[in-house]
This record gives C-alpha cells, sequence and structure tokens, in this order.
C-alpha cells in the first residue's frame, strides 16, 4: 500500500510525497537519493548560466553559457563540441554524445533566451527558499539543469555507462536562424539514430502533464491587386470591387469557413492597402499611399497558421488557397506559405512513452501524468526531429511563471522533481529488451 500526503507549496505548486511502498528497484531508489544529494549544485548551477545573458542574437553569450554545459557533460564522460551556427548568424549548438548497450536517447533543450544584452532582466535572484527569478530560468535554462542533474544521478548510481544518449541544446531555439536546413541539420541528424526523443522545454500545468503533440507554425502572406480608377467609379464592371474590399472578402471566407476546427488557428497579423502598400517582414513595419477618392489598387496581409499535425496543415492550406481564388469583380489575389516550424503529431507511439513516464511517476509516488492539451504548447525544437524518431515526448523540464517576460520565475522544487522522473525514464528506456 503506498501512502501520501502533498507538500503545499503556497499557491504555486502541490507536489506529492511519498511515505512509503515506492515501487522502485534497489538501482532506482539509489538514483533518487542521487538526486537530493546532487540537487544543490544543480540549483548552483542554474544561476551561473543564468547570470550570463545569452539571448539569441548575443552569440558570444551564447557559447558562454553553451561552455558551461559543455564542462558539465565532459565531466560525465560525453563526448562534446560546440557546432558553429556563424553562417545563419547564430551562436552555436552544443551537442555531446555516449554510447552504452541501450537504445540511443536524444535530449533536448536549448542555450538561448528572449532576453538580449540591452534587457534590463540580466541576473538570477532568489525570492524566496522555493522560487527564483531571471532570463531563462524557466525557459529554459532550468530545464537543461534538469538534464544535467538527471545524468548526474545515473552516474552517482553506476549505471549512466548502459545509457546511449545524445545531449543536444541548440543556439537559436526562440529565433531559428535560416535556413533551416543549416540551422537544423545536426538535430535532425541526431534524430535519425536514436529511438526516442525527449524535450526538456517546461511543463505546461504543473508537474501533472507532459507534452505528446505540438502545434507548427507556418507563416502566409497575401497579396492583392486590383483595377484602380476614381472612387465613383467603383463597382461598376470595368472596374471591379477594389483591392480593399477583395482583402476583406478573403479574410472573412476565412473566419467563416475555417473558425472551429480543433487544434486550428490562423492570425492575419498585419492588413496593409491603397494605391501601394508594402510590408518588411524583417522590420515588422510598412508603409502605405492613397486617397479616399481612388479605388484601391494594391492590398497586402501577412499571418500565421497553426496546425497539430502535417495532414492539417496541408489540407488548410489548400482550402485557404481555394478561398483566395474567388475574386470579386475587378481583382486578383495569391496566397504564399512558408513552413517554419512542423507540428508535433500526437502518433500512438508519442502516447506509449507518455505511459513509460506516467509509470515512473506512479512508481515515484508522484501521482499521475496527462497529456496536455496541444492547443496550449507552441512550436519548440522537438518538433523538427518528432518525425524522425519512432517516439517523442517534451514537457519535462522546470515548472515556473511568466516566461518570455521579466518577470520569469522558476519553482526550485521542480528541478529535482522532475530530475527524478527523468532520470528513471532514461534508465528504463535504456533497458528495453535486457532480461529482468
Amino acid at each position: 500500500m503506498r501512502v501520501l500526503i502533498s507538500l503545499c507549496l503556497g499557491s504555486y505548486l502541490c507536489l506529492p510525497v511519498p511515505l512509503c511502498g515506492q515501487n522502485l528497484s534497489p538501482v532506482e531508489a539509489r538514483i533518487v537519493r542521487a538526486v537530493d544529494s546532487l540537487g544543490p549544485g544543480a540549483i548552483g548551477l542554474l544561476e551561473r548560466t543564468v547570470n550570463v545573458n545569452s539571448g539569441t542574437f548575443n552569440p558570444v553569450g551564447v557559447r558562454r553559457v553553451g561552455e558551461l554545459f559543455q564542462a558539465e557533460l565532459d565531466a560525465l564522460g560525453f563526448a562534446t563540441r560546440l557546432i558553429p551556427m556563424d553562417s545563419v548568424a547564430r551562436g552555436p549548438h552544443l551537442f555531446a554524445e555516449r554510447t552504452g548497450r541501450g537504445p540511443r536517447l536524444l535530449l533536448i533543450g536549448h542555450l538561448d533566451t528572449v532576453f538580449e544584452e540591452d534587457s534590463p532582466f540580466q541576473r538570477f535572484e532568489r525570492l524566496d527558499a522555493r522560487v527564483a527569478r531571471g532570463p531563462g530560468t524557466e525557459d529554459m535554462k532550468g530545464g537543461n539543469v534538469v538534464v544535467i542533474l538527471a545524468l548526474q544521478a545515473l552516474r552517482a548510481a553506476g549505471v549512466l555507462d548502459g545509457v546511449s544518449a545524445t545531449v543536444a541544446f541548440t543556439g537559436d531555439e526562440e529565433d531559428t536562424g535560416d535556413p533551416l536546413t543549416i540551422s537544423r541539420r545536426d538535430l535532425v541528424e541526431a534524430a535519425r539514430r536514436s529511438r526516442y526523443a525527449l524535450g526538456f522545454e517546461g511543463g505546461v500545468g504543473g508537474t501533472g502533464t507532459a507534452t505528446v503533440a505540438r502545434r507548427g507554425f507556418t507563416g502566409w502572406r497575401l497579396s492583392v491587386r486590383a483595377t484602380t480608377g476614381h472612387s465613383s467609379l467603383i463597382f461598376r464592371p470595368e472596374f471591379g470591387y477594389g483591392a480593399l474590399f477583395e482583402l476583406a472578402r478573403i479574410l472573412d471566407d476565412f473566419r467563416t469557413e475555417l473558425v472551429g476546427e480543433a487544434y486550428l488557428t490562423f492570425n492575419p497579423g498585419v492588413a496593409l492597402g491603397g494605391a501601394s502598400a508594402e510590408f518588411d517582414p524583417m522590420g515588422g513595419r510598412g508603409s502605405v499611399t492613397g486617397k479616399t477618392n481612388i479605388i484601391p489598387e494594391t492590398a497586402v496581409a501577412i499571418g500565421d497558421l497553426r496546425t497539430v499535425s502535417i495532414a492539417q496543415r496541408e489540407l488548410t492550406k489548400e482550402r485557404m488557397r481555394a478561398i483566395v481564388a474567388r475574386h470579386l469583380p475587378g481583382t486578383a489575389a495569391d496566397i504564399e506559405f512558408e513552413d517554419s516550424s512542423p507540428p508535433m503529431d500526437p502518433k500512438p507511439a508519442n502516447y506509449e512513452l507518455l505511459a513509460s513516464l506516467n509509470r515512473v511517476s506512479l512508481d515515484l509516488g508522484y501521482g499521475p501524468v496527462a497529456a496536455v492539451d496541444p492547443a496550449q504548447r507552441g512550436a519548440a525544437d522537438i518538433s523538427f526531429v518528432a518525425a524522425d524518431v519512432p517516439a517523442a515526448l517534451d514537457g519535462l523540464g522546470v515548472v515556473g511563471d511568466g516566461g518570455h517576460t521579466v518577470t520569469e520565475t522558476v519553482d526550485l522544487t521542480t528541478i529535482p522533481f522532475m530530475a527524478k522522473r527523468a532520470a528513471l525514464l532514461i534508465y528504463r528506456l535504456s533497458r528495453e529488451g535486457e532480461m529482468p
């Protein structure tokens, strides 16, 4: 019989604490004890890495943070390398490998944050015994620390040599370098040699969830052209409806025909129209010219499309193209798509991997782990590799609040909590196929 109490830490999080009867082997019990003994050092590592600015556009800082984590992985016997990404104007990726007896695992994190060198948010700060604030504490230097702590515990328990793992901490997750064929080449190649991909982005919904699916990101640009003339002539057959009515027609048809499908969203973030209209996507600004007495000749809208599967993405593209093709008289329009982060499909094998994590959590006395709603998850590095591995699971990192804002915090108690689950999951996956 397992008896549990809940350790409630204010209103922030309630952690189940096992009192007895954990379903762990002697080796697994050693792993858990090792996490407890190594935990204070993990918090120190988090503080050191947070105090180094590693905004995506600060490649020097990204490298320095990579070097801090590289030293930890070197000490664990991994073969490490910092892979330059100068050709895509980004900081380096940190990759580390070791080979054991079991199936290869790909452990994914990232070194960069959204806070650049000119941000006022730069330092690790303990708010109390439980909570710390700082850039990247939750997204995702805290998740990287969970990876390191889990691996350190496996070594302390004498079982790391049985693990085949590739650790991949990218340097540009927050703003991926182009082209993707360069910036994500090494990650994809590592995935194709792995059986499982485990992502350590922060948990959404607390410690009781993990991610089996993430929505992908596709950009789109809608361009409209029309016959211009004096405004008093609009709607006549020889002049038609003008570019702005056609733009409005298309966007409203998107709304009426596509809204409501599960996990599908599309957002026109910018719309411009007039005698001329131009938009600079890199600068995030545009310009228009026109007059009230001129039929608008040009219109443009820029937006995003988010889907939970490649099939949903491609079908939605076709439906959007069909809507665009229904031109109002006197107008023409086309739409272009640019796929960025692919979706992480909720395939059955991901749910099987979630079931393995759930068994680990129950055996620890931590309670069940459920799949988080994909609508709560955006794109991430695991999305680039989920199709290249038999199974993938994300959301294994720390729990915090205020990500991507100057109020970003981490619940420090979730570092050892999540590290124990990760370490036991890695250990069990690495022993697949062995005789009991």
